[in-house]
């Protein structure tokens, strides 16, 4: 088959040296190799290869086989896992890696079909990937990239998440897949999406299956009859004389665009917008603690959105702003214990700082999150050395090695006052500044207000702060 051969042989030209590659085809041990390739596919999920390699070598080096992974603990994974997103992928590796050793003698089953029932977080695809790579089960897998390359190459242009578009991909995946070199074949696929029929902006003259690709032919028909100025003919491939409208083709209401190209294909629908959500949350420090500074962290819940990792003390909050003060001080009071007055800026010298107003905006994959940033530095009282479970303090550099999100680093940056403005290192977050914020509404101007420090500068003035004092009272009952 050309499609085989062309594809084949280019990606023993041109495929990348990963270090993911280079212990598969080095290990003779089947269930190491198949260790090997089943975090690398974990981990290159929704992420891109230059930053999962990195973390996949710190990982291979800390737990180079299923029994080292399988007695790591769950701090440890999301530790090393910090910052690489998607965190539930680590927490069910770790568990996939407990049954092999626990339940399955060691050893990782051996088809695509076995691994998807056996070990929990393997679907189909990671299935197939592991089956193929490291088993040489002639078995196809289908991804982001592959996708892409089979759309294109067949000019399938209906919606590709659909189930009908999705099974027929499988399928013509299955029949292309090269029973020789199955995990090569399916590498490559995934090789070609990568480097050169990328989303944007493929590089068509240097594809190794141009020749055979539909969706290349048809921008190149179209380059002629537009030079000869001919009017358009019906494409033999588009299902023209059919009578009933093509399950695979574009609707008649997306018509094929010349300026695209080949990205006309693969077609999405479009994607619902994350939810929005706002959260308050309070870098609650000691500044003269043992030891050093120290910050406090609370363990997010077992399951869910970052389930297990740590965090500042957080309350949901209102766009409105009302009496998220009050929830934020029970939240710090609950882990910190008892604080010396029911105003935050009276907690001695302690008061919020002016990141009051700074926000940071961080998207998941489903959720844009607004966390609306506090600062409180426990100063001139004794230290709190005893927290409940789920609590702890940290110092500055622990804080930096521990398994944390990007969105509390960026939180932290905030805190700290570092690097105003747009986030760097990810794209999806970014501190709002007093130029892109809108003008705050009159209970969060009043809510602000009062957490500014009130500090009289002579004798002259106490009376005066008692009043103002008196009145921010009231209107903060009224508010409530």
């Amino acid at each position: 088959m050309a499609f085989r051969e062309n594809l084949l042989n280019w990606y023993d030209r041109e495929k990348r040296d990963l270090p993911w590659r280079r212990l598969a085809e080095g290990e003779v041990d089947l269930d190491r190799r198949a260790y090997a390739v089943w975090v690398s596919e974990v981990m290159l999920q929704q992420t891109q290869v230059a930053t999962v390699i990195d973390y996949y070598t710190r990982w291979m080096q800390k737990w180079p086989t299923l029994q080292d992974l399988a007695s790591a603990s769950l701090e440890e994974v999301n530790q090393l896992w910090a910052g690489l997103g998607y965190y539930s992928r680590g927490r069910r590796l770790q568990q996939g890696a407990r049954k092999v050793v626990e339940e399955l003698g060691g050893h990782v089953p051996h088809t695509a079909e076995s691994l998807q029932r056996l070990l929990p977080g393997v679907g189909r695809y990671t299935a197939g990937a592991i089956a193929s790579i490291a088993f040489g089960q002639a078995t196809g897998v289908v991804d982001g990239n592959v996708i892409r390359v089979l759309c294109r190459v067949r000019a399938i242009g209906a919606d590709s998440s659909s189930t009908l578009v999705s099974q027929h991909l499988w399928g013509l995946s299955q029949q292309l897949v090269d029973p020789a070199r199955p995990g090569d074949f399916n590498q490559a696929a995934m090789e070609l999406g990568a480097l050169v029929c990328t989303p944007q902006h493929p590089r068509c003259s240097q594809c190794p299956v141009r020749s055979l690709c539909r969706a290349h032919q048809k921008v190149e028909r179209g380059k002629l009859l537009a030079s000869q100025s001919l009017p358009g003919s019906p494409d033999v491939e588009e299902c023209a004389s059919s009578t009933e409208q093509c399950q695979l083709c574009a609707h008649p209401t997306e018509p094929w665009d010349q300026t695209l190209g080949v990205t006309n294909f693969p077609r999405k629908a479009s994607r619902r917008p994350p939810r929005e959500e706002r959260s308050a949350i309070c870098v609650l420090e000691q500044p003269r603690a043992p030891g050093g500074p120290q910050i406090l962290l609370v363990q997010r819940p077992s399951s869910g959105l970052l389930a297990g990792l740590w965090e500042f003390p957080s309350v949901t909050a209102e766009a409105s702003g009302r009496c998220q003060h009050e929830a934020l001080l029970q939240e710090l009071q609950s882990w910190a214990g008892p604080l010396p007055a029911s105003h935050l800026q009276h907690l001695g010298q302690a008061c919020f700082s002016p990141l009051t107003l700074l926000q940071v905006v961080h998207t998941f994959s489903h959720i844009k999150l607004t966390y609306q940033v506090y600062g409180l530095a426990l100063e001139g009282q004794t230290p709190v050395t005893i927290v409940p479970p789920g609590a702890r303090w940290l110092t500055r550099e622990e804080f930096h090695t521990a398994a944390v999100s990007t969105a509390m680093k960026k939180v932290f940056r905030v805190y700290e006052g570092q690097q105003p403005g747009i986030c760097k290192g990810s794209k999806r977050s970014q501190v709002s500044t007093p130029s892109s914020r809108k003008k705050p509404s009159p209970g969060q101007q009043l809510l602000d207000n009062f957490f500014r420090p009130l500090i009289p500068t002579d004798s002259s003035n106490l009376n005066k702060h008692k009043q103002e004092e008196q009145q921010m009272e009231r209107e903060k009952q009224a508010l409530c």
